[in-house]
């Protein structure tokens, strides 16, 4: 296991630049997300305006071997769904994930898309996935144990007769992609992993909870990337970048006029 990196003030200002460039991604995209279009047009889009516009690199491509520039996970797609030829359709949900690397550092987040009119039970996940995330981040302090993000998103989550998928986790991340420390989105006693972590100022990493409709059980598709629910129930993820600060948390992700949600 590498040691948890402790960015510097220097570090901290390009994640922060980073971060607001992915939110602003999802800003410019969110006009096209509608019935009709097609995930791999919305991968167009957001390829060219962060090498174009943000001047820019979008992390996913090829990165070990991922053939698209964002991630487009639909309906019971957990994550890491390869965009192409899917149109999307009236009632879809659908989670769309930047990585954007500007200056050596990364900004990663993701945001839940709502087309047309949802069912009760989508619109409801939805909001419940959103709701742990921000329960979550709002563990985040210094002296705390790791392990309490998860435990605190877990007890949630199960609350609302949903489930927390564990095969994936959030991350550290900075001048790498994936660093350490895992951020696990549940909570298992028998496990050493988040237990003994405390949290410390310039510790950045992601929260980001995959929540489902069902059961929490997931299999991998055949392209060897995308990820769906086993017994195909609806899937809904959001994620945000966090700084650890003196006194708690930064959100590096949050758009401009964004405010930190208190559930």
């Amino acid at each position: 296991m590498s040691p948890i990196s402790i960015k510097t003030k220097e570090e901290i200002e390009k994640m922060r630049i980073a971060g607001r460039l992915a939110v602003d991604v999802l800003n410019m995209i969110t006009p096209y997300v509608k019935a009709g279009v097609k995930t791999e047009e919305l991968d167009r889009l957001c390829h060219d305006y962060i090498v174009n516009v943000q001047q820019a690199y979008p992390a996913p491509l090829n990165y070990k071997n991922f053939p698209k520039s964002i991630c487009t996970s639909v309906n019971h797609q957990v994550c890491h769904a390869v965009p192409g030829e899917k149109k999307l359709k009236n009632g879809d949900i659908m989670n769309i994930d930047i990585t954007v690397v500007k200056n050596g550092y990364h900004g990663d987040t993701s945001r839940m898309f709502i087309i047309g009119k949802p069912s009760i039970r989508a619109k409801r996940l939805v909001e419940i996935a959103y709701e742990c995330l921000w329960i979550g981040i709002h563990q985040v302090k210094p002296g705390v144990d790791l392990s309490v993000v998860g435990k605190a998103i877990q007890r949630y989550v199960e609350s609302k007769k949903c489930s927390v998928v564990q095969e994936y986790c959030g991350h550290g991340i900075g001048y790498k992609f994936h660093e350490e420390p895992e951020v696990l989105h549940y909570f298992d006693p028998k496990s050493k992993k988040n237990k003994n972590i405390l949290l410390k100022p310039g510790m950045t990493f992601t929260i980001e909870p995959m929540i489902n409709a069902g059961k929490r059980e997931i299999k991998l598709l055949p392209d060897q990337w995308t990820v769906v629910t086993k017994d195909h129930s609806l899937s809904a993820q959001w994620e945000h970048t966090i700084l650890v600060t003196e006194e708690s948390f930064e959100v590096l992700t949050l758009g401009e006029g964004e405010e930190v949600f208190c559930p």
